[in-house]
């Protein structure tokens, strides 16, 4: 029986991985922007896998605020969690909603839609040709925690979303690695995340979705650290929204 299990294991992964090198779209990052953005773009027909470094997704949904496992979505966005089946409460401008619930339904409604999400996989760096961002490079997260000098392998992908938070991974290592690259902000360069204005940052995160390279859109905190926006703290509504938004974006730019 032991070997019959593994067999499973190993095979059923490794199909898995195989179907998922050339894709459409790559989600780097599986919080709420990530997530929305994989099923909104897998709805849509698109070959769409979503690689999380973490053996976890969510994000920081999972801790709420301080620990309290409840986060606020604004109503403009409460319809992205109820379609995917999300109990609100509250009346007003302001809803909640449970942490737990949101991760485990926003997860599941993006799986059926027939996006694939990997854990424990890390996009390292970023495949560019021609000035033009064309695909990731992957390893196992815990080969690079253990700093093991050990090769990665290359996705190809039409196109790719940085929604990897705060730090804002890839749109740095892009940053870091092409000579002179200039990204749309007034400087042309990163200009870090700003301090807390849930307000002014719930607003101005979904503007600044948008495609910052040619092949790579940036979307949830990964905008907000990008363009110089606020930190908002536990209210998630402008993450989903710019998950939807960049879903849009990567549609256009695969027709274009």
């Amino acid at each position: 029986m032991e070997t019959e299990i593994a067999s499973r294991i190993i095979k059923e992964f490794c199909q898995d991985l195989l179907e998922s090198l050339k894709l459409d779209v790559v989600v780097a990052g599986a919080g709420p922007a990530g997530l929305t953005a994989a099923r909104y773009l897998a709805r849509r027909g698109r070959k769409v896998a979503v690689f999380e470094r973490n053996l976890w997704v969510g994000g920081g949904m999972w801790g709420g605020g301080i620990l309290f496992p409840k986060l606020v979505v604004e109503r403009e966005a409460a319809p992205l969690l109820q379609e995917a089946g999300v109990r609100l409460r509250g009346e007003g401008p302001l809803l909640t909603a449970d942490a737990v619930e949101v991760v485990a339904k926003c997860t599941s409604s993006a799986l059926e839609a027939g996006a694939r999400i990997f854990v424990g996989m890390e996009v390292e760096d970023l495949v560019v040709r021609n000035s033009r961002v064309c695909g990731v490079v992957l390893n196992w997260r815990a080969v690079n925690l253990a700093r093991m000098h050990v090769d990665p392998i290359g996705v190809e992908a039409g196109v790719v979303i940085d929604a990897t938070g705060h730090e804002a991974f890839l749109a740095r290592v892009l940053e870091r690695k092409v000579p002179g690259v200039r990204f749309p902000t007034p400087t042309g360069k990163i200009v870090g995340e700003g301090p807390m204005d849930a307000e002014k940052a719930e607003k101005e995160i979904v503007e600044n979705t948008k495609e910052i390279y040619p092949g790579l859109v940036v979307a949830g905190m990964t905008a907000g650290a990008v363009f110089g926006s606020p930190r908002m703290g536990p209210v998630f509504g402008g993450m989903l929204l710019s998950g939807r938004k960049a879903a849009e974006l990567a549609l256009k730019l695969l027709r274009a």
